[in-house]
């Protein structure tokens, strides 16, 4: 019997949207110190004729686990299409009910998705002098502080 159902064990065999996309329009960098996961998620970004931002291309890269590698590879499959304010809203939750549920002691690997897809959203949004969203700018504000708490105190392990 395996930790992962089909549907995880299917995106880690079969992977979409893996790789780097040259010049980006927008990049998220995440990891976790812990559990050694790490993600890099791109963006390419296309304004509509209605004047919105859609996805038009997402990949990313991945070092860790199954769960790490079938959370990236899902949470790129949700926002592949998507408007930038439809994809801010793709959460832990989401990306895991997608996958059909993960094992407890990999649920973070769904909020490292999360979260790559935001910083790279946040990237984009920065780079391009564009209003960020009060709920993004206090996710991606979190995130740079749980990285520097972890990052503390683990600073004997980095280097």
């Amino acid at each position: 019997m395996s930790l992962y159902n089909e549907k995880v064990m299917s995106h880690f065999r079969n992977p979409h949207n893996m790789g780097s996309i040259e010049n980006p329009d927008g990049v998220g960098k995440v990891g976790n110190i812990i559990c050694g996961d790490v993600m890099h998620l791109y963006i390419k970004v296309k304004e509509r004729s209605d004047g919105e931002d859609v996805i038009e291309d997402i990949k990313y890269e991945t070092f860790g686990c199954v769960a790490a590698i079938s959370t990236s590879s899902m949470v790129t499959d949700l926002a592949k299409g998507m408007t930038i304010k439809e994809a801010m809203k793709i959460d832990k939750n989401s990306i895991a009910e997608s996958l059909g549920g993960l094992p407890k002691i990999k649920l973070h690997c769904s909020i490292l998705a999360a979260d790559a897809l935001a910083e790279s959203i946040y990237d984009y949004l920065s780079k391009n002098k564009r209003e960020i969203p009060n709920e993004l700018q206090r996710r991606h504000d979190k995130i740079i502080k749980e990285k520097e708490v972890l990052e503390k105190r683990y600073s004997k392990w980095i280097d």
